[in-house]
């Protein structure tokens, strides 16, 4: 009988062994890491949607100590109004007929379209006063020491202090004489100019809240170097551009604002969120509603909508989101691949943020925009961004527009699922009053003024050594 000889090369060697276990704990750690799905209607993660950001666990705000009366009391005020004399709602009708907006301490922010589009200040407000055994999900932490304070949370209602003005005495609201928003804004700004916060950093790291394109119009030149939660720069670089070119040294007034110190928000959203799972098919290309007529910068909307009236598969219909308006915006939204944003009186407008919501991919015509939340997510995953001078051109856009494939359309829309509880204001308490969602926008609007500290705390610290008396130019950072 032959000799038996080991085999090394066998099934059950100790080296076969090993690498077997190699691999199944290679497939066990895939399983769990990195999970697909092939379902159309499920949100696959799209790694380069969102960008790297800070990893703090909070900010640290003091809220300033203004009175009522500068924030929900003129929100009593509102509801004391038999109506609004402009765009209204039923709900806001409903308000007013119980007389529950006059009485309660904390009471709703209209649904008037007009306002309601920039109630950034409500939200925000309401996170940061409530309770603090609720707000564990808060990336702003309240403090009540202003020496503890990176930033100081100055709580003026600015949009309703504007829009009061403009419904009562729109003629005087350029004017000081007459003008109790003017009245008002002065009662602010002497309140914490007074103050120590504003005297240690001159202003620098105080926040403000000026969704509203004319808040606090009277008084930007002495704001201007605090950091302004702003919807965009359109409304700020208009008051001055007669006298300044950007160039100059001297001390620039209105115009001072900059993405490196202020904060770009997004509007609040006035049509409701459809889910991915609701989507349905869409027949039409291209879908947009709003002013034909514009001012300024907004005269290509002009221009493209008489280009593209008559271009099949494209819907442009005159009007505003409210009641039957808002229904029509509903179904066009829906019922679109595409929905269209030029610029208008300003570089952006609430309608991006309606067609987030709605699942249509945003086509933004707008050169000089500027977006909420970039560095945190990528506009380009889910949008569309054309130059005005192609849009101008016969037939461009709409060409442009067909050349996308249903699978790029179709991730777009998965990618712009993911980001659509980024702007999303409403916490869904009464009031306002309660724990905001971990992923909405009042949480995004801190983290990105978190970004700003070490610029901000740069420039107090290099005002302080400058001697008495010599003056440090506000500069026009025109990034």
């Amino acid at each position: 009988m032959p000799p038996i000889t080991k085999n090394n090369n066998g099934p059950f060697s100790i080296p076969t062994i090993f690498l077997f276990f190699i691999l199944i704990f290679i497939l066990f750690l895939s399983f769990f890491f990195f999970p697909f799905t092939s379902s159309s209607n499920k949100i696959i993660s799209n790694p380069s949607l969102f960008l790297q950001t800070s990893t703090s666990s909070a900010i640290n705000v003091y809220v300033s100590d203004l009175p009522r009366s500068l924030n929900y009391g003129l929100l009593n005020r509102y509801w004391s109004f038999n109506s609004d004399s402009r765009v209204g709602s039923d709900s806001d009708r409903e308000i007013r007929s119980t007389n529950l907006g006059k009485t309660l301490e904390f009471p709703p922010y209209p649904e008037n379209p007009i306002i309601k589009q920039y109630s950034a200040e409500y939200w925000i407000m309401g996170d940061l006063i409530t309770p603090p055994e609720l707000r564990t999900g808060s990336f702003a932490k309240r403090v009540f020491d202003a020496r503890d304070a990176d930033v100081v949370f100055v709580p003026f209602f600015a949009t309703i202090s504007a829009e009061l003005q403009l419904a009562v005495a729109k003629g005087v609201f350029r004017k000081k004489v007459g003008n109790e928003d003017y009245q008002r804004q002065r009662e602010v700004i002497d309140f914490v100019k007074k103050t120590k916060a504003w005297k240690r950093s001159g202003g620098r790291d105080h926040v403000f809240v000026l969704t509203d394109p004319v808040a606090m119009w009277h008084v930007k030149d002495e704001i201007a170097p605090a950091i302004l939660l702003v919807v965009d720069f359109g409304g700020w670089y208009r008051l001055d551009s007669k006298s300044s070119n950007c160039s100059s040294s001297d001390m620039i007034q209105h115009t001072q604002v900059s993405v490196i110190k202020d904060v770009i928000v997004p509007y609040t959203h006035l049509l409701p969120k459809l889910h991915l799972s609701e989507n349905k098919e869409r027949r039409n290309l291209l879908y947009f509603k709003g002013a034909k007529h514009r001012h300024r910068g907004g005269l290509v909307r002009e221009k493209l909508w008489d280009l593209l009236t008559n271009e099949p598969g494209v819907i442009m219909e005159e009007g505003f989101p409210n009641a039957t308006g808002r229904e029509q915006s509903i179904q066009g939204m829906r019922t679109s691949e595409f929905c269209l944003h030029p610029a208008g009186d300003t570089p952006t407008s609430c309608r991006l943020f309606d067609a987030i919501q709605s699942l249509c991919i945003p086509v933004i015509v707008s050169d000089n925009i500027e977006l909420p939340f970039e560095g945190m997510v990528d506009y380009t995953e889910f949008s569309v961004f054309v130059a005005v001078g192609d849009a101008l051109k016969p037939s461009w856009l709409v060409n442009h527009l067909q050349g996308f494939s249903k699978q790029q359309k179709d991730m777009f829309r998965q990618n712009m699922a993911q980001v659509q509880p980024m702007f999303v204001y409403d916490n869904g308490h009464p009031g306002g009053i309660g724990p905001i969602p971990l992923d909405g926008a009042v949480n995004h609007i801190w983290k990105k003024v978190h970004e700003k500290l070490p610029m901000i705390k740069e420039a107090i610290i290099r005002e302080k050594r400058k001697p008495p008396g010599v003056l440090v130019p506000r500069r026009c950072q025109c990034t």
